[in-house]
């Protein structure tokens, strides 16, 4: 049944082709155009920072796979009926590709594998962190259209002008059901929430980098800041969805997740910003001189004196003596 709205956002009715027996997802596009170039926006303001070149690049082999695996976990920890219920078909929580991913179980387990990547190249985590924040909105607000392609994760029934016409979907064969006059079959006219975050992400990264700039945000404060905005829109966004989802006292699960952590990033903002203004920002985790490793110090990001410093102490005076330390 469709609506008489003049106007409406129409939806894709096919989110799969085949290259042959390869299956092209639309959903898994989005996802890898948006970590590519999140990686890139973040990569630029590392360098920014005087960090090592391609720094970014190395810890998103480790930060991108930590977080889609902790993505899916968050997703089946959080909708378990689906995979486990009495309909529920363990196997399914493995299928990645057919959408599913809970944005708190990627930054959880992203974060593990940025430190692992950061702590390998010798640098501190939260200067990284810093710089791959406003590279996740971007990254966010790409990935979001995924579920555009899907026809999924839809708001409430609106007749607004911007509203989004949603089909009856066929998740196995990734296209819209056809009725029997071979049109897809069309559910209705919904609230898009894939766009309402995906502009939100866009506005809260042109904040971030006006703050990060205006308030010289420097040590995590960028992070927290991004946590901050982005919880702060999800709350409301997730009240305007409709999709099942197990609920505490009348709220969804992914609302009080939301709250509590946006309040636990405000107290970290706060906190971080009382014991460094801006004032200060150490990217290397040992900034002493160091012969090997990545964490060399002719290294972007190592003081200039720390480079003297080494010089100094591995060179020998002419007349033999000793340096002076």
């Amino acid at each position: 049944m469709t609506t008489g709205i003049a106007m409406e956002i129409p939806s894709p009715v096919q989110a799969v082709w085949y290259l042959g027996p390869v299956p092209i997802r639309a959903y898994a596009l989005c996802i890898v155009a948006g970590i590519v170039v999140g990686v890139l926006l973040s990569e630029r303001l590392w360098r920014a920072k005087g960090g090592r070149p391609d720094l970014i690049a190395d810890i998103a082999i480790w930060a991108v796979p930590f977080g889609v695996v902790g993505a899916r976990i968050y997703h089946v920890i959080t909708s378990p009926q689906a995979y486990f219920g009495p309909e529920g078909d363990p196997v399914r929580a493995l299928y990645i590709w057919e959408g599913g991913l809970g944005i708190w179980g990627a930054v959880a387990l992203g974060a593990v594998g940025a430190w692992i990547g950061a702590r390998r190249a010798g640098y501190r985590l939260p200067p990284v962190a810093d710089a791959l924040a406003p590279g996740l909105l971007v990254a966010q607000a790409l990935g979001r259209w995924g579920n555009w392609f899907n026809n999924e994760l839809y708001g409430r029934p609106t007749d607004l002008p911007w509203a989004v016409r949603i089909h009856q979907w066929d998740d196995a064969a990734g296209r819209a059901v056809r009725g029997p006059d071979g049109e897809p079959v069309v559910l209705g006219t919904y609230h898009p929430t894939f766009l309402y975050e995906s502009l939100w992400c866009l506005a809260s990264l042109a904040v971030l980098l006006v703050l990060q700039r205006r308030l010289r945000l420097v040590d995590g404060q960028v992070f927290a800041l991004y946590v901050v905005l982005y919880t702060a829109g999800r709350v409301w966004i997730e009240a305007l969805r409709i999709d099942d989802a197990n609920e505490i006292l009348g709220l969804r699960v992914n609302i009080w997740v939301s709250a509590i952590v946006l309040l636990v990033a405000l107290a970290v903002f706060v906190r971080s910003r009382r014991r460094n203004p801006g004032v200060s920002e150490q990217l290397l985790r040992d900034p002493a001189p160091a012969t090997t490793g990545e964490g060399h110090p002719d290294a972007p990001g190592t003081p200039d004196a720390a480079d003297d410093a080494g010089r100094a102490a591995r060179r020998t005076p002419p007349d033999g003596g000793a340096s002076t330390p």
